[in-house]
């Protein structure tokens, strides 16, 4: 015989787990009363995930970085635009069980999202491995170096640089963050409740890959 609870549902908790299922990025972690860990939620991160305008706050290089917010909202952005077969350049067109796509990745995941929500079963990525090149992308998200040092406070208000621009710090990795970071949000859309993404990485970015995978794709 199951032990009776001898308490009713923590609605908290159940509404939490509801939002978790939908927007895993939201999740965070907490400690109750007691010390013991907890899960809550990243109001910031939920409200710019149902905003499609930067909401204002403040960023920093951790599970955050300088550019999450305008990478949420490039994740979430509709386009106008569709794809175009092109049969005399396809083999087999009407009796093929293939589909090779050319575009900008980003956009397509969005609108393979119309027919292929939640029923993708592997994705396979090969993401740039920022080997200390500048990425140069046409989304909102990019950032230079005087907008980076102004919203992270590289500088203290007399104007002298707080820390230096090495590999360990903000800048070097915070448009490759913002350019995984919207894709792996549309791609997880894709995924089938059993479904498996994999990506090859070197050890410039995979510490920060093996974070979004355990926080946001881990649901």
């Amino acid at each position: 015989m199951d032990k009776m609870r001898m308490e009713s549902v923590n609605i908290t908790d159940k509404n939490i787990e509801k939002i978790g299922k939908m927007f895993p990025n939201c999740i965070t972690e907490t400690v109750d009363a007691d010390g013991k860990p907890k899960k809550a939620i990243n109001f910031d991160i939920l409200r710019q995930m149902l905003s499609k305008d930067i909401i204002e706050g403040e960023e920093s290089y951790e599970f955050t970085w300088v550019g999450k917010k305008a990478s949420i909202v490039e994740a979430n952005k509709p386009i106008r635009k569709t794809l175009r077969p092109c049969k005399e350049e396809s083999v087999n067109w009407d009796t093929t069980e293939n589909l090779y796509i050319e575009g900008d990745n980003l956009e397509v995941l969005k609108l393979l999202q119309e027919s292929y929500l939640g029923k993708v079963k592997m994705i396979y990525i090969d993401p740039p491995y920022n080997t200390g090149n500048d990425f140069i992308y046409n989304d909102d998200f990019t950032i230079n170096g005087e907008q980076y040092a102004e919203e992270s406070g590289e500088y203290d208000d007399n104007g002298n640089r707080m820390f230096k621009n090495t590999d360990s710090n903000g800048r070097f990795h915070s448009d490759w963050c913002s350019m995984i970071y919207s894709r792996l949000l549309v791609a997880r859309n894709l995924l089938s409740d059993d479904g498996v993404i994999f990506i090859s990485i070197d050890d410039n970015e995979q510490e920060n890959l093996k974070k979004f995978v355990m926080k946001y794709l881990e649901n």
